[in-house]
């Protein structure tokens, strides 16, 4: 039996310890404590690290000490051993943390990336943390989905996504074959139930969208967007016009607008399809941007109240809740983002612009491959038109909503 003890271990002064049979205690000026093995092999002395306490304890320390003192008897080096012990396969958690490195500047935002950490750690790490990634099968993804795949659809689908990119950047690095257990197409689709369906039935056998003010209500409620001059006021009246995704907005600098050419360049990374989309300028979108204060120093265009930043992403919910919008409100359960489905429904059932050139202005990636092939172009001109028309219509004054000048004869 060795001689030191757990308290003697505790309470050891800075010094070497000996515990019997070459395990010793080094405790350092500073406090901090490891343990040491030396042994023999073919003549020659050796010391091997067997970790800081207390990390490992008396007890696992002695433990791994007789593992190594085995080896060596039998002629194995154990620092040897360890090391390609260390160069196995890596487990799921390993891996995960690996790629989440590797991917992680290619992501838009911090949040996203904080979003696939949280999202592991709490459904997948329990079930296949400490797996190595080659032993990982079919079983262990749907022990993983199973549990929440009809309860928390969007959650378990992002989840089943993830695992599937983790265990292709496994077998890019020849850490597994090729077959992918968590893959989607062709594999898990036919085990699950459809994501989407689930979804519809939830709700009720439709598909949830943004809660979206009906068009016809937009040019009354641009008037009482008018009156007010905060910036997020601004920057909800510039969403409207153009039709983008409120992130694009509040991210938008104004080295992306050319006022002459009125046209605004968003670039790829800040895309959801990550391609760069050419949006037009109606003039009343290019006499928002003229209301907009310029601060030194922020190259953005909407800017908020920290230094250098852009608006928040609750501004511009924030300005239609206190017109008595949104969750709870007296006059509809409307958000911003909603304006992009006002606009599609506007395109659809007044104007007169074919689909395709509806569906280019929202920057939707069309479906149809063959009918992709032909829409190499981004249908600029047309679409400067059908902005410039929409604009007319969300300017038009209370009287004029009465009577839609598109159905008159």
């Amino acid at each position: 039996m060795g001689k030191l003890t757990n308290t003697a271990v505790k309470a050891a002064a800075p010094g070497k310890y000996e515990d019997g049979q070459g395990l010793r205690m080094v405790v350092t000026k500073t406090g901090s404590r490891k343990w040491v093995l030396r042994y023999q092999l073919q003549g020659r002395r050796r010391e091997m690290g067997l970790g800081s306490y207390p990390a490992v304890s008396l007890k696992l320390a002695r433990d791994k000490a007789a593992q190594a003192r085995s080896q060596a008897a039998a002629g194995i080096d154990p620092i040897s051993a360890r090391a390609k012990v260390q160069t196995a396969t890596p487990t799921f958690t390993e891996v995960a943390a690996r790629f989440i490195r590797a991917k992680r500047h290619e992501w838009s935002n911090r949040k996203h990336a904080r979003q696939w950490t949280a999202t592991l750690k709490t459904y997948a790490r329990p079930v296949i943390g400490s797996t190595p990634v080659d032993s990982l099968t079919t079983e262990d993804v749907l022990a993983i989905l199973k549990p929440i795949w009809t309860t928390k659809p969007e959650t378990a689908k992002r989840v089943q996504g993830r695992i599937e990119n983790i265990l292709d950047y496994a077998s890019a690095m020849k850490w597994t074959d090729t077959s992918n257990p968590a893959r989607w197409r062709g594999h898990l689709n036919k085990l699950l139930s459809s994501p989407v369906k689930i979804k519809r039935q939830a709700n009720g056998g439709t598909t949830r969208h943004h809660p979206a003010m009906p068009y016809s209500a937009v040019p009354g409620f641009m008037i009482e967007l008018q009156q007010l001059s905060s910036v997020s006021a601004l920057a909800l009246q510039f969403t409207i016009l153009t039709a983008t995704r409120t992130s694009e907005v509040l991210q938008a600098t104004w080295s992306e607008v050319d006022l002459e050419a009125a046209e605004w360049l968003i670039p790829a990374p800040r895309m959801k399809a990550k391609r760069p989309h050419r949006v037009p300028l109606s003039p009343a979108a290019l006499a928002v941007l003229e209301r907009v204060p310029r601060l030194s120093g922020n190259p953005y265009i909407f800017t908020g109240a920290r230094q250098g930043r852009p608006l928040s992403n609750m501004a511009m919910l924030q300005v239609m809740r206190g017109l008595g919008y949104g969750v709870g409100g007296g006059r509809g359960n409307y958000v911003p983002h909603g304006f992009r489905s006002s606009f599609r429904d506007w395109a659809g059932e007044v104007s007169s612009f074919p689909r395709e050139v509806c569906e280019m202005a929202l920057a939707h990636v069309i479906e149809n491959k063959a009918e992709a092939a032909y829409a190499r172009g981004d249908l600029f001109t047309k679409r400067l038109k059908m902005m410039a028309e929409w604009a007319q219509w969300c300017g038009k004054s209370a009287a004029d909503n009465l009577v839609d000048p598109h159905l008159q004869l």
